[in-house]
């Protein structure tokens, strides 16, 4: 499997992870800023959260890498939680803006 292979299933497992608040997915709501693939399968995520002081800091980042780690092939899963740049609404998808009316 090619690391685009691996990174584009990783986004897709990432997809299936929600902000129990949002009904959007984590990844469309725009929380992840980068997904890499390292030697050997290993997939390093960095994300944010709605808020420094959002009551799933812990829920969500651990589902993320939950997720991941159940695709077949993938050695190891770093999540690093950033607050830098802060996250604004701007940073979601189009879809995740209509599906919470900002559009």
């Amino acid at each position: 499997m090619t690391d685009q292979e691996l990174k584009d299933r990783a986004i897709n497992a990432i997809k299936t992870v929600y902000d129990p608040e949002i009904p959007v997915d984590v990844y469309e709501l725009g929380l992840i800023y980068e997904v890499s693939i390292f030697p050997v399968n290993n997939v390093y995520v960095l994300m944010t959260l709605t808020s420094p002081a959002c009551p799933s800091a812990e829920q969500i980042p651990s589902e993320v890498e939950q997720k991941i780690k159940t695709i077949e092939g993938i050695n190891d899963v770093t999540v690093e939680l950033t607050f830098d740049p802060p996250y604004t609404q701007d940073m979601m998808s189009e879809a995740a803006k209509l599906e919470l009316g900002f559009m």
